[in-house]
């Protein structure tokens, strides 16, 4: 297993090892030990499987005070798959990595807590797996937009499906008070 840090460190992009022959192939997803070594120490409690259609985008989003770290990989054609660092105080506030995700490439991207995290579908259709480190807490999300300009995320797509709530969330600067210090 390989693990590289992203242009933002604390992202990390991991590539397993896929042992292929005529029957199909194997691959370890999830190595406690091993990812300790590799910079991703989390004790993880709920896993989550989503399946959407192509140019579907969901994100940015985040929790505040159950702030959730994310094992992100994709089982089912390709996402383009974001973090954007909103830790106050860090080096790299306000930017963002993306890396592609695909069933064919196998990669996985270690989103740590504190940052908004978000992927959009660039095949017919894709699904994705995450590990939390923390339980979902509906009141806790906090959301921005996904073409917020002062972030200038460079998406594949330029007119994604987009949920209601998603549509209607604020840019990063109108909710930078509720970020934790």
């Amino acid at each position: 297993m390989r693990f590289e840090p992203t242009s933002i460190p604390d992202v990390i992009r991991i590539e397993p090892r896929i042992f292929r022959d005529a029957r199909g192939f194997f691959l370890e997803s999830y190595h406690e030990a091993r990812f300790g070594e590799g910079g991703v120490r989390a004790r993880f409690v709920q896993d989550n499987h989503s399946r959407s259609a192509r140019g579907t985008l969901r994100g940015l989003h985040m929790q505040v005070a159950f702030a959730q770290g994310k094992l992100v990989r994709c089982i089912a054609g390709e996402v383009f798959d974001v973090a954007v660092d909103v830790r106050r105080g860090s080096n790299t506030y306000g930017q963002w990595v993306g890396e592609t995700l695909s069933a064919d490439n196998f990669r996985q991207l270690w989103v740590p807590p504190g940052f908004l995290h978000g992927f959009c579908v660039t095949s017919e259709a894709a699904e994705i797996e995450y590990k939390c480190t923390e339980l979902y807490h509906p009141e806790d999300e906090l959301g921005v937009i996904w073409n917020d300009p002062d972030l200038a995320i460079r998406w594949p797509i330029s007119a994604p499906l987009l949920s209601a709530k998603d549509a209607g969330l604020p840019r990063l600067r109108d909710v930078e008070a509720r970020l934790p210090r």
